[in-house]
């Protein structure tokens, strides 16, 4: 079947990510009554009318000793724009997480691209497992810029063409480079979602050192402050206890 033919679309760039918290049950009393089970059976079943506050100490005592199911029983659904490259990163969490990503299977993929901002460190520095990435020079961050857009524009003009010629979308899309934005909704639980933050995000407070992808890094940054505002008291305990998943 042959493809529609569209009016030719200028590929647009950018740097930044977009996290959108778009379904949730989820809040500290979650990991209350999930605990309180253990010893109170249906009983536990008031904590839902407490104030969670009063039982921070329990809270902190599982994420201290890793009692971790507790902090199972919640659900977090983000929708989530990033190029194809951090999607591949982070598909490989999948203990915990559900995902549906756009198709270029079904649909025209529309031409958004990442190029990185001034601010992103382009150089890497280092062997392996003990490296740093340092910023680059004005003459890289053009050359990045320049070649970047100039790939992205001959890629998507080739996708294009091979669309209005006929090739179904599942094939034509193979020209296309990981710098294309996708688009998924990702659905966690606050458990899941705490080993991703361990592993994709530097902190401070974290007693084992991560080495992220910045973008992913920026992906779960805004996750996190999304996150932190529904369950502020498991994330509190989560920080106090070296950002280690339970």
């Amino acid at each position: 079947m042959t493809e529609t033919p569209a009016p030719p679309a200028a590929p647009s760039f950018r740097s930044d990510m977009t996290v959108e918290l778009v379904k949730h049950s989820a809040s500290d009393t979650d990991v209350l009554w999930a605990a309180r089970v253990s010893t109170a059976g249906e009983q536990s079943l008031d904590e839902l009318n407490k104030d969670p506050e009063r039982s921070k100490g329990l809270i902190n005592f599982l994420m201290r000793d890793r009692h971790g199911s507790p902090f199972e029983h919640n659900s977090l659904t983000f929708f989530i724009s990033a190029p194809l490259f951090v999607f591949r990163e982070f598909h490989r969490h999948r203990v915990g997480w559900s995902y549906n990503e756009e198709s270029g299977r079904y649909r025209r993929l529309q031409p958004v691209f990442y190029v990185p901002d001034a601010d992103r460190k382009l150089v890497q520095q280092g062997r392996p497992g003990k490296y740093e990435f340092v910023p680059g020079t004005e003459e890289q961050h053009q050359l990045t810029s320049r070649s970047m857009a100039d790939v992205y524009r001959k890629a998507y003009e080739t996708y294009e063409e091979m669309l209005a010629a006929g090739v179904a979308r599942e094939v034509a899309r193979a020209v296309l480079p990981v710098g294309l934005y996708s688009s998924m909704y990702a659905t966690c639980n606050a458990r899941s979602l705490m080993h991703f933050l361990g592993l994709r995000t530097q902190h401070e407070q974290a007693k084992v050192p991560s080495f992220p992808q910045r973008e992913i890094e920026m992906v779960g940054e805004l996750m996190e402050e999304q996150w932190a505002k529904l369950m502020p008291l498991t994330h509190a305990a989560f920080n106090a206890n070296g950002r280690v998943a339970p």
